[in-house]
């Protein structure tokens, strides 16, 4: 049953409630976001290095797929070391990988790159799951949701201000990226050591450890029987697919879309696009998390998912109007605001035994459909054009789907049993 609306938690308690630990992380994710400058401008550096295209986009390719499996590996890290642990080890590795790209830029060295930003994607993406487990124990049940989209605002705000300070760098030195992004990496790791709890903390003035709604049958035993529960759980299975298809989704925002807008002759529409995305989720994602909040899950998944698909596939109606792309990012946006932290903090429902794991599994499987979306997006376009936005809506109608059934009966406040299972050390 939903919580009544004057009931419905609110940003300003949501933020109050957070211990300093909890700021800690976001603001280190913050950081670490703010230099991220890796993936981002790997293409233009190379390039700019006279390495060509087909290498940057095979070393881009490369880190995308180390990023996948990077992210699993955090999962079973997480699980094996304790969050804390993880997200050093990831950071410090990433600082000391990504600043040996600069050194690897130069002809002859492309087998030894490619492998190293295959890399740097695997060991800078496995603190994700880590940081995600971590914050979820630490913010009371209540404000499980508001946590993850506080986590997306982070990442957001460091994503709009990374591109300030990247411009700035390149005038000086494009190497400087590099080592810019590997300082702010170390930040990040000594951060964690030093003010990150090293065992899984109670939330702070809240209730016991919030109660499992997911994986309540999975025993404390090996991975593969973990894994294996995953797969025969048929919700978390629909779950799963529901991310993959957003993902493809979502990801033709970077693919599609600029393509659509250069041959319509409205290449600067695409930064007035972003710069707009940006500012709606900066400003106005708390606000739209602490509406929905007490709503039942999958009504929100499965709502926000419509929404940005109707948004995304509204860009087939464009027709060169500046206006109609404004109008369809603001949907698509809106969309994301609504079943974003609904769905990625869903996973964080597991037991605490499972649930960096499932946490890991998760955003693994969105960074494969994120991968598959960018091959199929750009594959689509070039050959049907306007095509690629109802491959979009089929998508995303099929996720929400998905969604609403794979999610369907966790109420905004799970009730199952907690497992009582040792913390991490």
């Amino acid at each position: 049953m939903s919580a009544p609306a004057d009931k419905a938690p609110k940003v300003l308690p949501a933020l109050r409630a957070a211990p300093s630990a909890a700021r800690y992380l976001l603001v280190g994710a913050l950081v670490n976001q703010m230099g991220a400058f890796l993936q981002t401008f790997l293409v233009l550096y190379l390039v700019h290095k006279g390495l060509g295209a087909s290498l940057a986009g095979a070393a881009l390719g490369a880190y995308s797929l180390g990023a996948v499996l990077g992210t699993l590996a955090g999962g079973e890290l997480t699980h094996r070391l304790g969050p804390r642990t993880t997200i050093a080890l990831s950071m410090a590795g990433s600082a000391l990988l990504v600043s040996c790209v600069p050194l690897l830029s130069r002809p002859g060295h492309a087998p030894v790159l490619i492998a190293v930003t295959a890399l740097t994607g695997a060991v800078a993406q496995a603190y994700r799951p880590a940081a995600s487990t971590m914050l979820s124990d630490l913010m009371p049940e209540e404000h499980r949701v508001m946590a993850f989209s506080m986590f997306r605002i982070a990442l957001n705000v460091g994503a709009a201000l990374g591109p300030l300070i990247a411009f700035w760098l390149i005038t000086v030195d494009w190497d400087l990226l590099f080592w810019f992004d590997g300082a702010s990496a170390l930040g990040y790791a000594v951060l964690a050591l030093a003010v990150l709890p090293g065992k899984r903390a109670p939330a702070a003035g809240g209730p016991a450890p919030a109660p499992a709604a997911i994986a309540d049958a999975v025993p404390v035993v090996s991975s593969r029987s973990v894994y294996g529960a995953m797969l025969r759980d048929v919700r978390f299975v629909l779950y799963l697919a529901s991310m993959a298809l957003m993902a493809v989704v979502y990801v033709q925002y970077t693919v599609a879309l600029p393509l659509e807008l250069n041959a319509d002759g409205l290449t600067s529409t695409y930064s007035v696009a972003l710069t707009l995305s940006s500012a709606v989720l900066i400003t106005c994602e708390l606000a739209v998390t602490a509406r929905v909040k007490g709503w039942p899950a999958h009504r929100v998944a499965g709502a926000g998912t419509v929404l940005m698909t109707l948004g995304m596939a509204g860009y087939g109606l464009a027709s060169g109007s500046t206006v109609v792309v404004l109008l369809c990012t603001t949907v698509f946006v809106s969309g994301l605001m609504t079943n974003g932290p609904t769905m990625f903090a869903y996973p964080a429902t597991a037991r605490q035994a499972v649930k960096g794991r499932y946490i890991g599994t998760s955003q693994a499987v969105f960074g494969l459909g994120s991968a598959l979306g960018t091959v199929l997006g750009e594959a689509v376009w070039r050959r049907t054009g306007d095509g690629v936005w109802l491959m979009c809506a089929a998508a995303g109608v099929a996720s929400a789907v998905c969604a609403f059934l794979g999610m369907r009966g966790l109420a905004p406040e799970p009730a199952a049993a907690e497992d009582k299972a040792p913390a991490h050390s």
